[in-house]
C-alpha cells in the first residue's frame, strides 16, 4: 500500500478537521472528490486504506482518524481524535475545570446506569458535588446547552475518542459489544451469561431469527429486538448528547 501523503489526502484531512466528525456516506463522497480533484488513484472500496495513509503521517502529532459506529442507528462515522493527554492538551480545552469535572461526573452517571443514560435531574444535582468549586444550577444548565427534562448519553465522537480511557477506568462497569467488539454504552445484556450487544447490532443479528437466542450461551434473549433502519451500508464532540437533536460536541437528550 502506498504511504505517500498527496494533496488529495491533505484536502480530506482539512475538510474532516473542519467538521470534527463525518457520517460514512459523506466521507466516501469526500474521498472520491479529493481523489478526482487532485488526480489521485481512487477505488470506491479503499477509503480505509486512504485514511490509513493519513494516519501514518498523523502519528507524530498523536492524532488519528478513527472509524466508529453510532449506537443509535448503526451508521458509520469518521472522526479526528486526539490520542495524547498532556499538560498542553489539557490547557487547550475550551472548558473550565468546573465544567470538565461536571462532564466527568456525568460520564460516571451514564456508565453506571443500566441503559447508558443519565437523567437531567441527576446531572443538575451533580453540580452540588463538584470538588473544585460548586456550580450553580443555572451554570450547569448552560454547560449542557439549554438542558430540559430528558436523559443524556455520550456522543458518538466522545465514545470514539475516549474508548480506551473508559475501558481502562471503568473495567468492571463497561463491556464490548459481542458482535462488533467495540465499546458498548447503550446495549442489551444477556441475563444468563452477561454479554452485551449494541442495539443496532442486536437488531441486525436477530433480524432473521423467529426466536432470538444469545449468540454466546444460546439462552433465550428476553429483550425487545430493536428495529434498525440503516441506509448506510457500512459500519456525533466530547460531551454527553441528547436523544433528540444531535450536535457534534453538545448534549443529546431523550
Amino acid at each position: 500500500m502506498a504511504t505517500q501523503m498527496t494533496d488529495g489526502h491533505r484536502r480530506f484531512l482539512q475538510v474532516l478537521m473542519s467538521h470534527g466528525i463525518m457520517e460514512g456516506s459523506v466521507a466516501r463522497t469526500l474521498h472520491r472528490d479529493c481523489c478526482e480533484i487532485h488526480k489521485v488513484y481512487y477505488a470506491h472500496d479503499k477509503l480505509d486504506d486512504f485514511i490509513n495513509v493519513v494516519n501514518i503521517h498523523l502519528q507524530p502529532f498523536f492524532m488519528q482518524i478513527r472509524k466508529g459506529m453510532s449506537e443509535d442507528d448503526g451508521k458509520t462515522y469518521y472522526a479526528l481524535v486526539n490520542l495524547a493527554e498532556t499538560e498542553i492538551t489539557k490547557m487547550a480545552s475550551d472548558y473550565t475545570e468546573n465544567e470538565l469535572e461536571l462532564f466527568r461526573k456525568t460520564m460516571d452517571a451514564i456508565i453506571v446506569s443500566e441503559n447508558g443514560f443519565a437523567s437531567s435531574t441527576n446531572i443538575l444535582n451533580l453540580a452540588d458535588q463538584l470538588k473544585i468549586k460548586k456550580m450553580k444550577k443555572k451554570e450547569a444548565e448552560q454547560v449542557l446547552q439549554n438542558l430540559r427534562d430528558g436523559e443524556y448519553t455520550l456522543h458518538t465522537r466522545c465514545i470514539m475518542e475516549m474508548e480506551q480511557y473508559i475501558l481502562s477506568n471503568y473495567q468492571d462497569l463497561v463491556r464490548k459489544c459481542n458482535i462488533c467488539h467495540s465499546l458498548a454504552i447503550q446495549s442489551q445484556v444477556c441475563e444468563t451469561c452477561g454479554i452485551g450487544m449494541h442495539l443496532p447490532c442486536a437488531g441486525k443479528y436477530f433480524k432473521a431469527q423467529m426466536e432470538p437466542h444469545c449468540p454466546h450461551c444460546n439462552e433465550f434473549w428476553p429483550h425487545e429486538i430493536p428495529e434498525i433502519n440503516r441506509p448506510d451500508s457500512q459500519l456525533p464532540s466530547g460531551a454527553p448528547r441528547e436523544r433528540r437533536g444531535t450536535s457534534s460536541s453538545g448534549t443529546r437528550r431523550r
